[in-house]
Parts: structure tokens; sequence; C-alpha cells
């Protein structure tokens, strides 16, 4: 696992992003050249939750996996956060990819307010896994620009 310091430029090709949670697993990915993220469908989690994300990552051939890390507001590590580190760790243990995390605060809310701005009503955002998506999205995104600004 990596701290998030290379990226598709470094590794070339795409970059997937997923946003854990409990019940659904939000996923984005890049486009070639690492500059805008794309959501992807949402994956009800299952049993194997890495295995999902890897097979999702052989499709589209991504370099790099960027996983959402659900920090508290001031920083802190909770249950969540540990989770996803503890998913990373799996997934780097799994796989011949770089995984890195990514602050994630505010990327469901940001999604969210995305969705509404559009007109989608809250039935079908949560049924369809919109905002799960929507998050993976803002992640990916926020990873691609700290990357073109480093």
């Amino acid at each position: 696992m990596d701290d998030g310091c290379a990226g598709s430029a470094a590794t070339g090709g795409r970059i997937l992003a997923v946003d854990l949670g409990s019940r659904r697993i939000g996923l984005a990915v890049s486009d070639p050249l690492g500059l805008t993220a794309q959501g992807l469908p949402s994956l009800e989690r299952g049993a194997d939750a890495p295995g999902q994300v890897l097979a999702v990552r052989d499709q589209w051939e991504a370099t790099t996996i960027v996983v959402g890390l659900p920090l508290n507001m001031n920083g802190s590590r909770g249950p969540a956060a540990r989770a996803a580190e503890a998913f990373a760790s799996e997934l780097g243990q799994r796989s011949q990819v770089l995984v890195v995390l990514q602050d994630e605060r505010l990327s469901t809310v940001t999604a969210e307010r995305v969705l509404v701005e559009c007109g989608v009503n809250r039935a079908r955002r949560r049924t369809k896994g919109l905002v799960d998506r929507g998050a993976a999205a803002v992640i990916l995104q926020s990873y691609l620009d700290r990357m073109r600004k480093a």
C-alpha cells in the first residue's frame, strides 16, 4: 500500500477508485491518461469484496487502485477508516497493482449534492447506488487532481 505519491503518470493506464460501504461498493475509473473520473455501476458487497473489486480492476486493466479513506472530520481514524485500510491491504496482497488510500471526507455529501442538483429523486439515488458511484468518482477526481499538482 502507498501514501498516494505515485499515480498514472508513474504507472501508466487507468486508475480504479473504490468507495467501500457496508452494503455496496462504489466504483469509478479514470480515462487512460489519468485526467478524469467516470463512475461505474456500484456492486452489492459480497462475501469476497476484494475479489469483486479485483475482477473490475482486471476488466478495466487498471494499474492503480485508490481506496477511499473515511477519516473523521478531525482527521482521526475510526472503525470505518480501519476497515478501509484493511481492505486496501488485502487488495495489495492479492494483486500486483499499486493500492493507495485517498481521504474521502465529504465525498458522499458532494455526490449527493450533485445528484440533487441534477433532479435525481431520493429513492432513485439509493436504490441504484448512484450516490456510491458518485462518491467513488469524487474520490478518484480528488486523487487525480492531487497527482497533477504533485
